[in-house]
């Protein structure tokens, strides 16, 4: 038979077992993150290939810029075709675009399904933007790409179905532009807008057009 002090040290050993299971349940280190959404990563097309990433600050917030590029090399320059990614430095897709001729010239998705479609990808990519989300319109867009046929640069256009939204939380903007193929082609997220004069305070990282009038030789190592 055990011992009274045997006894005792087993029954202090499980109790502080017990104590120790609970404090480490508790912990802060295993508790989610109230206010880091769960979302998953971006999915890159397989044609292409990483050309380029930069780290970049988005309203004071550090972030990585990576652009990839048709392994072919197709109008692989500046605004032709891409797709690049903004992720901030807490692992938060702040923005991709998807810069494809395959898009242009094609029927557009119906307002009704363009909602659809956004709805879904904001639920798998920004979880945190649904709750708070009140949508102001949803119209084509149409955005420059530039591209090279028989030998001749051209500018042709490549429209999508823009669903803009505002996050009522924080008052920020945010949109999905839907493609031709019915897959989301640009996102960005977190714009802050300054109502007056009446422009966008939000970096444009994602735009080609943007970069190239940065200072320095930014865009020209894209």
């Amino acid at each position: 038979m055990n011992s009274p002090v045997r006894t005792a040290s087993i029954a202090l050993a499980m109790a502080l077992a017990a104590i120790t299971a609970t404090a480490n349940t508790d912990s802060p280190k295993e508790k989610p993150a109230m206010n880091q959404p769960a979302t998953r990563p971006i999915a890159v097309p397989s044609i292409y290939q990483e050309s380029a990433r930069r780290q970049v600050t988005v309203d004071g917030e550090q972030a990585l810029l990576t652009r990839y590029v048709r392994s072919d090399g197709r109008n692989s320059g500046l605004d032709g075709e891409h797709f690049s990614t903004v992720v901030s430095d807490a692992g938060v897709l702040k923005g991709f675009a998807n810069m494809s001729l395959d898009l242009v010239g094609k029927p557009l998705p119906s307002r009704e399904r363009s909602e659809e479609i956004a709805r879904l990808f904001l639920e798998q990519h920004a979880p945190d933007l649904i709750e708070r989300m009140r949508i102001s319109w949803i119209e084509p867009h149409d955005e420059p790409l530039k591209v090279t046929r028989d030998g001749h640069e051209e500018v042709v256009i490549l429209s999508g179905m823009k669903v803009k939204a505002r996050n009522l939380a924080d008052g920020r903007w945010f949109w999905i532009i839907v493609g031709s193929d019915g897959k989301p082609m640009v996102f960005e997220r977190d714009i802050v807008w300054i109502t007056f004069p009446g422009k966008r305070q939000t970096e444009k990282w994602l735009h080609d057009s943007w970069l190239a009038k940065q200072p320095g030789a930014w865009a020209q190592s894209l």
